[in-house]
């Protein structure tokens, strides 16, 4: 199929010059192990890669991708907990000193929970995507009473509101919670506008989203 054969051509880029160019990187990641400073918590969209966005070399930082960059609240039921498993790991076992919770403009999650599109589905026909963001049911109510909900302040507002819901989950993490306290962790909110190429900070003093230069 020609999509993944697009894929080795890429690939064969990779292999004559970026890898020349990163192997002694790799080489000292394989016999050191990975020790990024920093994880990353971004949307599976496709045109957010965090790595191109931010230029850096492997090994600097690890990331988790999902639909609109959702961090669930800390719960002990049974399940799989994907994300939950990510900040752990990266909090407990490779001790990042930041962790970024970066969304994106025309967030398609955003979108849906906003304008609640797939509330009732079945999975398959939406019900997973359903399912995922209710974690932002809370956090949707304000916007959507504000701004309403079609239209693209409303979804530039509802895409700011992800990015604090996340944040706000994120500190219900007991291990999170104690390193922020002591000083040893630092939580970070950011939005990347796709149609300007631009990153916004959140400003957690006054929470607004602020340009980066």
């Amino acid at each position: 199929m020609p999509e993944f054969a697009e894929l080795l051509k890429g690939y064969r880029r990779f292999r004559e010059d970026t890898y020349p160019r990163q192997r002694e990187r790799f080489e000292e990641t394989i016999a050191l192990g990975q020790h990024p400073k920093l994880m990353i918590i971004g949307c599976s969209d496709s045109r957010v890669d965090p790595a191109q966005i931010f230029d850096v070399d492997p090994g600097e930082i690890f990331v988790v991708r999902n639909v609109a960059a959702l961090v669930p609240p800390f719960e002990k039921s049974p399940g799989q907990h994907g994300v939950s498993a990510a900040v752990e790991f990266a909090v407990q076992m490779l001790e990042v000193k930041q962790i970024l919770v970066m969304g994106h403009g025309r967030c398609g999650g955003c979108k849906a929970a906003l304008r609640q599109d797939f509330a009732g589905t079945d999975p398959g026909d939406g019900g997973f995507l359903a399912d995922w963001i209710t974690l932002l049911d809370e956090a949707r109510e304000p916007v959507a009473r504000k701004h309403g909900t079609e239209g693209r302040k409303a979804e530039l507002a509802m895409e700011f509101a992800a990015i604090r819901q996340s944040l706000t989950n994120l500190r219900s993490f007991p291990w999170v919670a104690d390193k922020e306290r002591d000083g040893s962790l630092k939580l970070r909110g950011a939005h990347f506008s796709i149609k300007e190429g631009v990153l916004y900070s959140l400003d957690e003093d006054t929470g607004e989203f602020l340009p980066e230069d």
